[in-house]
């Protein structure tokens, strides 16, 4: 999964926090937002932006678009922030269904468009929640190190020589 696609509505609070915290976590990856009902060029708002600086993430220089055809098809995986939006992309473009999930698996991510600086933070904890969650569920498998100093996918000598003697 290469292509991760984030969606909410404006494309100026919950979805840029989200793009901004995974490709924090997985710069290899190719990640962006996009709303349902973007708020086409506006910048994200002033306090995901504020929230996100207290993270050491800058977003500012985000702008919003609009969900096209082309993103839905390109993308691997499209994560949205709540069952409502889910169904709208799978009804809009039924050749995305089995690539849109909901961030929070048994919640949604209520939008704080214009609700102050406390709904933006409940907000945010719930998004970095899923992200957190997301990032591990992508994140490349390392086989555990051994004592030996190096990286092996294969049994210690000890659990294949420890009954032969």
């Amino acid at each position: 999964m290469n292509k991760i696609l984030f969606v909410c509505i404006g494309n100026i609070c919950r979805s840029p926090i989200a793009e901004g915290l995974l490709r924090h976590a997985l710069p290899d990856r190719a990640i962006c937002s996009a709303g349902v009902g973007a708020m086409r060029g506006y910048p994200a708002d002033p306090l995901s932006v504020q929230i996100m600086q207290e993270q050491g993430i800058d977003i500012s220089t985000h702008r919003a678009q609009s969900l096209a055809a082309w993103m839905v098809l390109e993308s691997d995986l499209i994560i949205t922030m709540d069952l409502e939006q889910q169904a709208h992309i799978e009804s809009l473009y039924p050749a995305s269904k089995g690539k849109v999930k909901r961030l929070g698996e048994d919640y949604d991510v209520p939008d704080p468009y214009q609700l102050g600086l406390a709904s933006f933070r409940h907000a945010f904890n719930l998004i970095s929640q899923g992200v957190d969650r997301l990032a591990g569920q992508l994140a490349p498998v390392v086989p555990p190190t051994t004592d030996y100093g190096f990286q092996s996918i294969w049994p210690m000598p000890t659990q294949i020589w420890s009954g032969a003697r």
